[in-house]
């Protein structure tokens, strides 16, 4: 008895790292664009590339863990998660940078899985199971949820390599205490694991992402970002038509053809689209803007955390007594609201409008993402519950994904536009200035003082401008979401 709960607190320290790397490096987006002299397009791959990559790579790793023991598939992930935070730590360029999130990604990949298999696994008691799984999802959920203050808090006092660092030694001590304490396992080498489809799936989302990204910022020529889109599309085809044939699919595609399930896979990519895409633009707005430290800009944004954080148990009474439908269609009707109000609101002086709609954003997007999982757990058939379940796994780490993408590049593309900068600019400084906030500030700092304060002034205004109009889209978005989930669900009440 003693060790199960030994073993759930080493699963806990496993997992906390992880989900604290989601959404760390939202504070630190200023820092990061100014130490590492990225550009605005660099830091969104720096920041999305991770639930980019844990997206496509989390249930193949599950599948391995099955195939070699969920013991071995913890310490090889911890393992692996310690390098890439080392390398991350110590990063001299983006594209390293880049390289060793996407390794910290296939670590976590490999993590979550061999976490939720150690619980069910040790744990053969339907009620000490559900009270371990509610630990990991409470240290999932908060994890996620204070990231941009442990981040603002680390940056306050120590380097930005510091929210990597911070891994290290807890990587150390899981690794010590589950050679010690954790039971071995004896895996299935009939498993197969289905690589080659992850990759497949993973390059066609990159490619997609990408596309559009230089579509719009003119990266690349439109020719090019167009037969990009196409490969990225094609192998999306590829992989769909891949997984329908295949004997032992990556993901049960049958699944989709359930009204309900995908109607709850929408909700749930849509609702991390919102909570992740807010949280990055509001960090850089109170950083570059307001003139608010990495931590008080994570004080700030306190709220959304704990009310995403704290809604769970309230959100289950709700859907228990006003269904499903109402919750659903709700949950994101007022995270639409909640959007609209932000968009208004000056976070210089109207602290406590600012807090109220911020508090209203978390608890109504996880109430939606709590009905999302109720949507797709309670619709599936019983024997396809694990297929279910990773495919809403997939969903919310998609939507973290999409998230920093779909919201980056409505910043990056209205703020371009929106900036009236000063006359004196050479060419190339007045195109550095324009690309973004980040770039502008860099591109200040190599001015004399008059025009500097000019352009910085212009970047302030251009970007408080694109952040409203941003919210105001994703706001207007989520409002028709919200009435196809009022339809959609009909007719499942209590459900």
């Amino acid at each position: 008895m003693l060790r199960q709960w030994l073993t759930l607190a080493i699963i806990v320290l496993a997992y906390i790292p992880v989900a604290i790397d989601a959404t760390v490096l939202h504070v630190a987006a200023p820092t990061l664009s100014l130490s590492l002299n990225t550009s605005g397009n660099e830091l969104l791959w720096i920041i999305d590339i991770y639930s980019l990559m844990m997206a496509g790579m989390v249930l193949p790793m599950g599948a391995l863990g099955d195939r070699i023991g969920f013991r071995r598939l913890l310490l090889s992930g911890s393992a692996l998660f310690g390098l890439a935070s080392l390398a991350a730590a110590f990063a001299q360029s983006a594209l390293w940078l880049i390289i060793a999130r996407a390794l910290l990604a296939v670590g976590a990949a490999m993590i979550v899985p061999a976490t939720l298999a150690g619980i069910r696994t040790l744990f053969t008691d339907a009620r000490q199971r559900n009270i371990a799984l509610g630990v990991w999802a409470a240290v999932g959920s908060g994890g996620a949820a204070f990231g941009p203050l442990v981040g603002g808090l680390l940056l306050e006092h120590f380097f930005w390599g510091s929210v990597f660092l911070i891994n290290v030694p807890i990587v150390l001590g899981v690794i010590a205490l589950a050679r010690w304490l954790m039971p071995r396992q004896q895996g299935r080498a009939e498993q197969p694991v289905n690589l080659t489809h992850a990759l497949m799936l993973i390059t066609a989302l990159l490619l997609l992402i990408y596309s559009a990204k230089a579509a719009l910022r003119g990266g690349v020529s439109p020719a090019l970002a167009m037969l990009l889109a196409i490969a990225g599309g094609s192998l999306l085809v590829a992989f769909i038509h891949t997984q329908r044939r295949a004997a032992r699919p990556m993901l049960d595609m049958s699944l989709f053809s359930h009204r309900v399930i995908l109607s709850g896979v929408i909700m749930a990519v849509t609702a991390m689209v919102a909570l992740v895409g807010f949280e990055l633009l509001m960090a850089q707005e109170l950083q570059f803007v307001h003139a608010f430290t990495p931590f008080s800009a994570g004080l700030f944004m306190l709220p959304v955390m704990l009310a995403s954080g704290f809604s769970g148990p309230v959100a289950g009474v709700l859907v228990s007594r006003l269904g499903l439908r109402t919750v659903a269609a709700g949950g994101m009707g007022f995270s639409a609201l909640s959007f609209f109000g932000l968009s208004v609101t000056d976070f210089s002086t109207q602290h406590w409008q600012a807090w109220g709609w911020m508090t209203l954003l978390g608890f109504s997007a996880a109430s939606a993402l709590l009905a999302s999982t109720s949507a797709i757990m309670a619709s599936a058939p019983k024997e396809k519950a694990a297929a279910a379940g990773a495919i809403e796994t997939m969903a919310y780490e998609l939507g973290a994904g999409l998230g920093v993408a779909i919201f980056g590049l409505l910043l990056s593309r209205s703020f371009s536009q929106a900036i009236v900068l000063p006359t004196g600019l050479s060419a190339r400084e007045a195109a550095g200035a324009a690309y973004s906030i980040g770039e502008a500030v860099k591109v200040s700092q190599q001015l004399e003082p008059t025009l500097a304060q000019a352009v910085m002034e212009a970047a302030k205004t251009a970007f408080t401008f694109s952040h409203s109009l941003a919210l105001s889209i994703a706001g207007s978005a989520l409002l028709i979401l919200a009435m196809i989930m009022w339809f959609s669900f009909a007719g499942r009440k209590g459900k």
